[in-house]
């Protein structure tokens, strides 16, 4: 047996088991509501209800359809324009059966829009509704979380770079007018490691290190040989 039945100024045909996507109705998920304005009921036609039919529903979840964009142009005196979205709220039910008559006597409460009803009982069903809504989006929201925990737990760790240490026996070059721990490295690299390395230096010593490690005079101008001389004592 089948049912029209209207509700949020639309009509729909429907028999036991359907689900539906209805106007919002001020019930929360679970609960079981009746639709009393059937129009058409097995083969009784209304004038325009059939008295005493109703179809009952459960309630399965408070929903939002689909995002509509509304797209507003002004082409006269001022040029503008506006956008704007929208998502429709539905209230998603489950058709568990229909009464030819005797519905006035079910006990069973009446499904009502939200636009009908005062607003201390929609916030009273969009404050049950909200917990679940929450709950979801903070599931959603912790897996968000560990998943980048989870890729670097298995990312490989990259290896410390090694520290540059000074070679065995090596004096501590920055002592030199000019020289710091950058400089420091260039000349341990080209294997000068000691005072006395440097201070043995000879003009042609000074100018083969100078073009190797693009010191531009630096050398005689900070007076090296003689630091290092010194300081070798």
């Amino acid at each position: 047996m089948f049912a029209v039945m209207k509700t949020g100024g639309k009509q729909y045909k429907v028999q036991s088991g359907d689900v539906l996507r209805v106007e919002r109705i001020a019930a929360a998920a679970g609960e079981t509501v009746q639709f009393n304005e059937i129009l058409m009921v097995g083969g009784s036609v209304g004038t325009p209800t059939v008295d005493g039919a109703a179809v009952q529903a459960e309630v399965i979840d408070q929903i939002k359809g689909e995002k509509v964009i509304h797209f507003v142009k002004r082409r006269r005196k001022h040029s503008s324009k506006r956008t704007k979205g929208h998502r429709q709220k539905l209230t998603l039910v489950r058709i568990t059966e229909i009464l030819e008559k005797g519905a006035d006597k079910s006990g069973v409460k009446a499904a009502i829009g939200t636009g009908s009803v005062p607003a201390a009982v929609v916030a009273e069903m969009n404050a049950a509704v909200a917990p679940a809504i929450s709950k979801k989006g903070a599931a959603a929201k912790k897996a968000k979380a560990a998943a980048p925990a989870a890729e670097k737990a298995a990312a490989p760790k990259k290896a410390k770079a090694a520290k540059t240490e000074a070679p065995a026996g090596a004096d501590d070059l920055k002592t030199l007018s000019g020289v710091g721990p950058a400089l420091e490295k260039k000349l341990h690299a080209a294997g000068v490691t000691t005072f006395a390395q440097i201070a043995g230096w000879n003009a042609d010593d000074i100018a083969a290190m100078d073009e190797k490690l693009s010191f531009k005079g630096r050398i005689e101008r900070e007076g090296w040989v003689a630091q290092a001389a010194e300081l070798a004592k």
